[in-house]
């Protein structure tokens, strides 16, 4: 990497210089990070201890509760390691890490989160063909083209971003994020910026249309079903993931749609607060508490847990 910079560290700025809200912010954010990380574990090992729990639905979900990990560990201990330590400063090399991987899984969850959506599709569109149609092969397919997607929207902003020479070393924010870090360039990055715009537009249209058609038509599909029960049962299975979208989505259009440019910082800083923290802590609870299969599984595991306890 070739940067001309004297400057090697950027200062993190946070949430709040107040001591006594940072004790408060610790303690949140060090709970909602180890529920998520233990509900998510929980999900993960269910779908792979149950094997009633094989279908394409359960292995596209066993790979977001990976994603929703990956995720929020990119983003939150190293503000919680911030906190507790004192040390503001991080390494222009650990801010592109930092940048490259929260990116990468997040690109990647809006493209999974198109996936789990063209598979409720098939499974009310096409339910006796489903397994047939959702196969192993292609479902392992599908999950890899969500994270080479992922990985070729950081890499154009990446390979750019590396020839950048820093005037300034100050990130207002609580982690490394594209935006503060342009900031600090006395590059002329108007075309990086350029690339940024587009990458994340592709990203949220790209995949929004599909979540979008996809539910179209399952409404049209569920609209012709016979009977009240069973409109009530296919509403069921897709009503998880639309409360998922709703939240991703939700999260991204405030981000990026703001009231104005006096609290483009602070509404960053809460949206993103939610979306590392509150999201992913969320999720486990909206799949598994509006699913019965995955609820039954949990309670077998607790009970043969309690069984060998027991013995």
């Amino acid at each position: 990497m070739r940067n001309h910079s004297a400057i090697t560290t950027f200062t993190v700025l946070g949430l709040t210089n107040d001591p006594q809200l940072q004790i408060l912010i610790f303690i949140y954010l060090f709970i909602t990070y180890m529920l998520s990380i233990i509900g998510n574990l929980t999900i993960i090992y269910l779908i792979l201890v149950d094997s009633h729990l094989k279908t394409a639905m359960y292995f596209f979900l066993q790979n977001f509760s990976f994603i929703e990990i990956t995720f929020t560990t990119a983003c939150v201990p190293q503000y919680l390691h911030i906190i507790s330590s004192g040390d503001r400063t991080i390494t222009v090399k650990a801010c592109f890490t930092q940048i490259f991987f929260i990116v990468l899984f997040g690109a990647t969850e809006f493209f999974l989160l198109a996936i789990m959506s063209y598979d409720r599709y098939v499974a009310i569109y096409e339910p006796l063909q489903y397994v047939t149609i959702m196969n192993n092969r292609v479902c392992r397919i599908l999950i890899l083209c969500c994270w080479v997607s992922g990985l070729l929207i950081i890499l154009p902003f990446l390979n750019l971003s590396l020839h950048l020479e820093f005037c300034d070393s100050v990130i207002d924010h609580f982690y490394c994020d594209a935006s503060p870090l342009l900031k600090n360039s006395c590059s002329d990055t108007w075309f990086i910026e350029q690339v940024v715009i587009v990458c994340a537009v592709v990203t949220f249209i790209m995949t929004l249309v599909c979540v979008v058609l996809s539910y179209i038509f399952i409404i049209k599909t569920i609209l012709r079903l016979p009977s009240a029960q069973q409109r009530k049962k296919a509403f069921s299975t897709c009503s998880s993931h639309m409360i998922v979208v709703s939240i991703s989505y939700g999260s991204c259009i405030f981000i990026y749609i703001k009231p104005s440019a006096k609290h483009e910082v602070a509404i960053n800083k809460a949206v993103s607060l939610l979306a590392t923290s509150v999201a992913p802590l969320l999720n486990p609870f909206i799949y598994t508490l509006r699913n019965k299969q995955v609820k039954q599984s949990f309670n077998d595991i607790l009970k043969r847990f309690a069984f060998l306890s027991k013995k």
